[in-house]
């Protein structure tokens, strides 16, 4: 279940011009949206060059701190965020892993997209241009973060990936394939109950 605690992120779309670099758009849609949900694909690559894993599934944000990631396929995992503690639940193991959100979340890649005061937290600085692609590189300020950067890709003023360097050398990608910004989301959508029998380990 850890492995899902660093991968969990999405973004919010916003109407800004197509001129608008990477940085000018990430701060754009910040401000203009308050939700967002739409379907994932993620890839995770290994320091160690072996066969990327590949997973896929469905997200849904509400700024600040509110979240729900659910991994679909190959097998099933749930990320719930209230905006105080964060679930992981894994249907397979019957588990429940529970923590407080904390100071912690506001230097972690979900920050930059549900989150707030992004300067407190973030060195960010536009990237280079690809493909029609604009990028904003964003760097922790703090020593404890458990990444080194993130890059986040926006095309036709949407989000289009999330570039994830840990500090152990691993790479997530995440590319967006279905993206809806500013949806009425239900509050019980970022509420989580522990299935009957499940082992509830944390807070």
């Amino acid at each position: 279940m850890t492995r899902l605690i660093c991968l969990f992120c999405l973004l919010i779309g916003a109407a800004v011009p197509a001129s608008a670099g990477g940085l000018d758009q990430l701060k754009s849609f910040l401000e203009t949206n308050r939700s967002a949900r739409g379907v994932f694909v993620q890839t995770v690559i290994a320091k160690s060059g072996r066969k990327p894993q590949q997973s896929a599934g469905i997200f849904a944000l509400q700024r600040p701190g509110k979240f729900r990631w659910s991994y679909e396929k190959p097998y099933k995992q749930l990320l719930v965020s209230d905006g105080n503690k964060l679930w992981s639940f894994d249907p397979d193991l019957n588990q429940v892993a529970v923590k407080k959100l904390g100071t912690a979340f506001g230097s972690s890649p979900a920050a930059l997209l549900a989150g707030q005061d992004l300067d407190k937290h973030f060195v960010l600085k536009d990237g280079a241009a690809a493909d029609g692609v604009e990028f904003v590189e964003a760097t922790p300020k703090g020593g404890d973060a458990s990444f080194e950067r993130v890059k986040i890709g926006f095309a036709a003023n949407r989000p289009v990936s999330m570039e994830i360097h840990d500090s152990f050398g691993q790479v997530t990608v995440l590319r967006f394939t279905q993206f809806e910004a500013n949806p009425a989301l239900p509050a019980a959508l970022f509420r989580f109950v522990a299935p009957a029998g499940a082992d509830v380990v944390g807070e």
